[in-house]
């Protein structure tokens, strides 16, 4: 014997009061009390019927099926709607939440912060010592716009000669095999007074010249000349870096031969960097800096 299929049966029966007129206006569209509506859905065995009443006083009786509970699935929200979930142009790749990502990625920025902010504290502390040193620069002169005007044109005659490796070999004699390390601005401290010029700094010697030409007296005949200082590196002794007491601000490297004669140079517009060269360049000859 075959099993009876599940059926489903709405029965609905009115029983209105016989009117002999209807009037159109005055219709309800709701059951009224002598009303009475059924419905009724019957499924299979076992189904549990519930009355209800309604707010007219009508009695509602409803089967539920369980296929129509069990039936239903829950919307697939994987997809955002309107989505084709196999169309071959559209990927998805959750984001990496984790703890260890979140944790790499701070200590990524907080590195990357500290590095910069040590580079601008560098820069800073190189660019108010280039300024300091800049202005002590312009203040050892006798006079400050003598100094300006003499600092650019220096750097106009070192542009013109393509640099102060030509400037240097032009200046003094060199070695073929010497090489210029660095070159400095500052000023040597003569009778006369500071005078400004450059400080070479070579793998041979120690040389300074002046930017401009000096006068001096010759058999009482005037007589003009570039000052110029030459010292072997085997013959330096000692490089000693030195502040003034009153003014911490001036700086002074003193420079001192073998045969004990002392040059003191001033008025770097690169200091740190020149104290640096000159020691480097006694430790290269096995000398100790006193």
């Amino acid at each position: 014997m075959e099993p009876k299929a599940d059926t489903k049966e709405v029965k609905i029966a009115q029983n209105p009061i016989p009117s002999p007129s209807v009037d159109p206006k005055a219709a309800d569209h709701g059951p009224t009390k002598k009303e009475s509506i059924e419905i009724e859905i019957e499924t299979t065995k076992g189904s549990v019927q519930r009355p209800v009443r309604t707010l007219s006083g009508s009695k509602k009786n409803v089967h539920w099926s369980p296929e129509l509970v069990s039936g239903s699935q829950e919307a697939d929200h994987s997809y955002p709607a309107g989505s084709n979930p196999y169309n071959p142009y559209i990927a998805r790749s959750p984001p990496d939440t984790t703890d260890a990502s979140l944790k790499d990625t701070m200590e990524s920025v907080k590195g990357a912060l500290g590095r910069w902010g040590r580079r601008v504290a560098e820069a800073a502390k190189k660019t108010e010592s280039l300024a300091g040193n800049t202005w002590q620069h312009l203040r050892t002169a006798p006079s400050f716009a003598d100094a300006a005007m003499g600092r650019i044109a220096q750097s106009t005659k070192v542009l013109a000669e393509g640099g102060y490796e030509k400037i240097f070999r032009q200046t003094f004699e060199t070695d073929h095999d010497e090489q210029l390390l660095n070159s400095f601005a500052c000023y040597l401290s003569t009778s006369a007074g500071p005078v400004m010029g450059v400080l070479y700094v070579s793998n041979a010697k120690l040389s300074y010249c002046s930017d401009n030409p000096l006068s001096y007296k010759n058999d009482g005949q005037t007589q003009w000349s570039y000052y110029k200082v030459m010292i072997p590196l085997h013959q330096l002794k000692a490089v000693n870096p030195s502040a003034s007491i009153v003014n911490p601000a001036e700086k002074y490297i003193q420079v001192i031969s073998v045969d004990n004669h002392e040059f003191w140079f001033m008025g770097f517009l690169n200091y740190e960097g020149a104290v640096t060269s000159l020691q480097e360049s006694l430790q290269d000859i096995g000398l100790r800096s006193v």
